[in-house]
């Protein structure tokens, strides 16, 4: 479902090669970040601090232009670095000398500055290059969507390739500004601010500002022709939502979901503490996949999504990611659970406020679902591998160990941790054993063994564990049949379960 990107041989062996004289003591950086799920993702040697994307953008044929300036800081002596880019480079600078430069596996592009790069020294990049997205696949897999009116970049756990030179993986963020040129009568719809837009000679310029850390799978960019909404937030923060002109029957349901931003929004600052990013919104193009994406500020919805009405839990969902994916991003890939398991647990605390099935009623009723002998229960949450990345029970065997802690510890400092995490940990990155640490912390209690159950162990927890599960009729949902120990279904089960198709990125879009 997901590409796990190996490193090539011949990368891996280009390594090892000798280096001038001139640049003893200095060495290749590293042509991944090191992270064991997906090898050649991100890149070592330096850190970007900022990307400044100028885009020009045709939709009649696909074709992608661009100058990419990157400002970053070398972490170790450099001779050479690898940027992750896909389409075709034309050349490159470094502090404003070109460079020599080389393409290698599917996505490396190898740079050799004129000059080395001594640790700690300021570092630009500049690279100009070219293609057509939809062209790109990789191990056949692609994260462009070709739409009838443009194209479309959103896709986990990698999308940054397909448009825009990067280190590309989490660990590794960034501030963007990103200016996009398109035919006049289409819109480029991107994160954060819209700062300005100008038209001249029959395009049109959009610029737009992220300006606090983004990771680079969480950039994206979408051009096509939109029916664009803006607001404002009582506190004034700018609210823009695009829909595609042709979303043809899904059209009322998305407006319906996506114009509640703001609410939802509002509602997830008492959960998890104030909004973290310089703008809010949604949109929703043309595209034929069902997924939905945490895009940084503005989430990506497939129409899909609304075939069956309005869908605001999984607004509730991604926008949930923007504390716990966004600001507060994965160490590496196996702590994707510090993302999903808070995501979908958010769900289960709008249904609790909506009065819809509380987090309970809904945690008994996921565990009763299953047998013990279902496979869902051997994928491990806190380290589920790469194939199962997106697993269900990455979601819901997650909320269902956010419920046992709350359980364990009370609600007071449930939810004290619920928004403190965010706070302390904003726009850096974690991994689920710093959560573990955090919520011992917090509470003052030891909680290795509940996190182990429920993360760790491929086994059906016992009924009762963590208050989850228990047959008493006290646990029952009312309206469950006398004598039965198997909860009712919550009123609001099958509106999250029809969400399910969030972490279903991968096929369904290869065109």
């Amino acid at each position: 479902m997901h590409r796990r990107f190996v490193v090539p041989s011949a990368l891996a062996a280009s390594v090892l090669l000798a280096i001038p004289a001139s640049a003893a003591g200095y060495g290749p950086g590293a042509p991944g970040i090191g992270d064991p799920y997906y090898p050649a993702s991100g890149n070592g040697g330096y850190d970007v601090s900022h990307y400044d994307l100028r885009l020009k953008y045709q939709p009649a044929t696909d074709l992608l232009e661009g100058t990419a300036t990157i400002v970053a800081t070398a972490t170790q002596n450099l001779s050479r670095f690898n940027l992750d880019l896909g389409l075709r480079a034309s050349e490159v600078r470094v502090n404003g000398r070109k460079a020599a430069f080389t393409a290698s596996g599917d996505h490396e592009l190898e740079v050799s500055p004129t000059s080395p790069l001594a640790k700690n020294a300021p570092v630009t990049v500049v690279v100009r290059y070219a293609g057509k997205p939809s062209e790109l696949k990789i191990g056949g897999w692609t994260a462009w969507h070709r739409t009838p009116d443009g194209g479309v970049a959103a896709q986990e756990p990698d999308s940054a390739v397909w448009w825009f030179p990067s280190n590309d993986h989490p660990r590794d963020k960034a501030t963007f500004d990103i200016s996009v040129s398109v035919p006049d009568g289409t819109q480029a719809i991107s994160n954060g601010v819209l700062l300005s837009q100008s038209s001249r000679l029959g395009w049109t310029r959009y610029n737009w500002r992220s300006n606090k850390p983004q990771a680079t799978y969480l950039a994206t960019l979408a051009v096509g022709k939109f029916d664009i909404t803006t607001d404002k937030t009582a506190g004034g923060l700018p609210v823009l939502n695009a829909y595609s002109k042709d979303l043809g029957d899904n059209a009322g349901a998305a407006r319906a979901s996506i114009e509640r931003t703001t609410e939802v929004a509002e509602w997830l600052e008492e959960v998890f503490g104030p909004y973290p990013f310089n703008a809010l919104g949604g949109y929703v193009p043309n595209v034929t996949s069902g997924y939905a994406l945490e895009t940084q500020t503005r989430p990506f919805y497939s129409p899909r999504q609304f075939a069956n009405g309005a869908n605001v839990s999984v607004v509730v969902h991604e926008l949930a990611h923007q504390w716990y994916g966004d600001s507060v991003s994965v160490d590496g890939w196996k702590d994707i659970w510090v993302n999903e398991g808070f995501a979908r647990y958010s769900q289960w605390l709008w249904s609790e406020k909506e009065g819809e099935g509380t987090a309970q009623e809904l945690a008994d009723y996921a565990y009763g679902a299953r047998a013990a002998d279902d496979p869902f229960w051997t994928v491990k949450p806190g380290d589920p591998g790469p194939d199962n990345q997106f697993h269900g029970a990455v979601y819901d065997r997650g909320a269902l160990a956010l419920q046992a802690l709350r359980n364990e510890i009370g609600d007071e400092d449930f939810f004290a941790i619920l928004k403190g995490w965010p706070t302390e940990r904003a726009y850096g990155n974690a991994k689920v054993g710093d959560f573990v640490a955090y919520a011992e912390r917090v509470s003052g209690r030891p909680l290795a063994e509940l996190f182990d159950t429920w993360l760790y162990q491929p086994v059906k927890p016992a009924a009762g564990t963590g208050g989850i599960g228990a047959t008493q009729p006290q646990a029952r949902t009312a309206g469950a049949q006398e004598g039965s120990s198997k909860p009712a279904q919550p009123k609001s089960w099958k509106k999250i379960a029809a969400t399910d198709g969030v972490h279903d990125h991968g096929r369904d879009h290869g065109h």
